[in-house]
């Protein structure tokens, strides 16, 4: 089976009408306006650390219903992207959580660095040598 999607979804909102949702957040057609200022992944990667997760409903949608994720105001207090507290727009979510897991590769390369590093200076050291690790 061969499915055509377009551009669009089409779905109905809570109040049962339909409604018009994109499938994605930017097109390349229409390149964004830099924002000067440089982006500390270790900072956004804090914030993400102490971000509130909880799961959650709409009060429109069934009981059984879950969906996991921050509440739109605490993720405006971590990162104040001009928008409203009732939303977290898709694109920003994907910009953090970018951000984000380059962040941890870079920790994980440096420890990883780090291991490999002592791993040489422990093979190095011989009988009766002092460990620069101190562990004999």
């Amino acid at each position: 089976m061969i499915l055509k999607l377009s551009a669009f979804m089409r779905l109905r909102n809570r109040h049962n009408q339909p409604a018009t949702q994109p499938l994605q957040d930017h097109r390349d057609d229409a390149p964004p306006e830099p924002y000067p200022g440089a982006v500390s992944g270790y900072e956004v990667l804090a914030k993400v650390a102490e971000l509130p997760v909880s799961t959650w409903r709409y009060e429109w949608e069934p009981d059984g219903v879950r969906h996991l994720g921050p509440m739109a105001q605490d993720w405006k207090a971590a990162f104040d992207f001009g928008q409203p507290d009732t939303r977290i727009p898709a694109v920003d979510a994907n910009g953090v959580a970018l951000v984000a897991i380059q962040t941890l590769y870079r920790l994980v390369v440096d420890l990883q660095n780090q291991v490999d590093e002592l791993r040489g200076i422990a093979s190095t050291s011989g009988p009766g040598q002092q460990n620069p690790l101190g562990t004999g």
